[in-house]
């Protein structure tokens, strides 16, 4: 095993394009990192330069204290993982996992003994002698694991391995990927556009916008403390309401009326005129529901469009308008997020039990600690916790 070092990376092509643009990412021996962010942020580019399959423009890759950018991929001891399995549909199962042992000229006893230990991690001791055509995915991509596995390798590298599962399944492999990384305790960079799979998997996560780094934390850190808007609107399933927001004193004005904030948040956004408040689906409750909305302060009036009731718990959307300055910035994180939906509407997150009906008037309490305050030009987090929020880009 050894740590990875990527060190003020830049790849560019042809034309110019920067597809990685100046990131530093340090992998820990050991440690889960995930890539993340919608297609294009580069995050596939940075594994294939880690792999040595792309050229490095300038910067550094170190694989343990060994720099690695001119070494052939054979050469850097990695073992990747595809997201179209990439096995040999004439081999068998023992086959396709012993390929890279026999390849490395390994005596047939280790083989044998390599094979038989990887298969029985992965549950495929019955298959072994299978074909791959005859498998179900999630066993084929059990497979590409053990091809990995077996290699003794430095580090794993998985690119989007689970794309081509159905979610049930994809649900499945994500907690025996787990497992087996935590078993094997091997450096492992992981690539995906998921961030259901970011967030149960990586134990830090960097999220990246059109080549750039522009969070590094852990999954709860990304969560509770974006370091701005783009982090935000992808973090989260629902995502994060946007809303436009003004600071007066230590109220902040939004759409629906008013709510006091917390002194340190109504301080950071003192005098900066319309901000974007982002505030969570689940951090809404029925005004008297529980041990929440007790605080009168902090309860609005909203009028119910549409409620989507999922057994556990209900989702209840308001519609709001919002200024062209709003809009215009909500509009560009949509591009940005690469199919994600940034509509003006309000999702509050109820409790299953909740009779709220379509068109109904409910007395709403919100969380007024949890708001977050966005600058609408920059998008950066005012309110961020700078300790408990990693690394964010330009804030280093």
């Amino acid at each position: 095993m050894a740590s990875i070092s990527m060190n003020n990376i830049v790849k560019r092509y042809g034309d110019g394009f920067p597809a990685v643009n100046d990131v530093s990412v340090e992998v820990a021996d050991g440690e889960f990192m995930i890539l993340v962010g919608p297609s294009g942020c580069g995050k596939s580019t940075l594994l294939r330069m880690i792999v040595g399959l792309e050229d490095i423009t300038s910067g550094d890759m170190l694989i343990g204290e060994r720099r690695v950018n001119d070494l052939a991929p054979r050469d850097r001891n990695l073992a990747m993982v595809f997201q179209n399995y990439a096995l040999y549909p004439h081999l068998t199962v023992f086959e396709n996992i012993a390929f890279p042992l026999r390849l490395a000229g390994a005596s047939h006893d280790e083989v044998d003994t390599k094979v038989r230990e990887a298969a029985q991690t992965l549950e495929l001791t019955e298959h072994l002698d299978r074909k791959p055509g005859n498998l179900s995915g999630g066993q084929r991509q059990r497979v590409a694991m053990g091809r990995a596995i077996v290699r003794d390798a430095d580090a794993f590298l998985f690119d989007e391995p689970l794309s081509n599962l159905d979610a049930k399944l994809r649900g499945q492999m994500r907690t025996e990927i787990s497992r087996l990384q935590k078993r094997l305790g091997i450096t492992t960079v992981y690539v995906t556009h998921d961030q259901t799979e970011a967030m149960t998997l990586g134990d830090r996560v960097a999220v990246l916008k059109r080549g750039e780094l522009q969070q590094l934390a852990t999954p709860r850190e990304l969560y509770d403390n974006p370091g701005n808007l783009f982090v935000a609107g992808f973090i989260g399933s629902p995502p994060m309401n946007f809303l436009p927001g003004e600071v007066e004193g230590d109220q902040l004005k939004l759409p629906f009326g008013s709510v006091t904030l917390p002194e340190e948040k109504a301080a950071a956004a003192a005098g900066k005129g319309l901000l974007i408040a982002g505030i969570r689906p689940e951090h809404f409750a029925e005004a008297g529901s529980g041990d929440r909305g007790e605080d009168a302060g902090n309860t609005f009036q909203a009028r119910i469009d549409v409620v989507e009731w999922l057994g556990n718990e209900t989702y209840a959307y308001v519609p709001f308008e919002a200024p062209p300055e709003v809009q215009a910035q909500l509009t560009q994180l949509e591009k940005d997020l690469d199919g994600e939906t940034i509509r003006t509407q309000l999702i509050i997150t109820l409790e299953g039990g909740s009779t709220v009906q379509e068109g109904d008037e409910a007395t709403v309490w919100v969380d007024a600690a949890r708001f977050h305050l966005f600058d609408p030009e920059t998008g950066d987090n005012l309110t961020v916790d700078p300790e408990h929020a990693g690394r964010i880009l330009g804030r280093d």
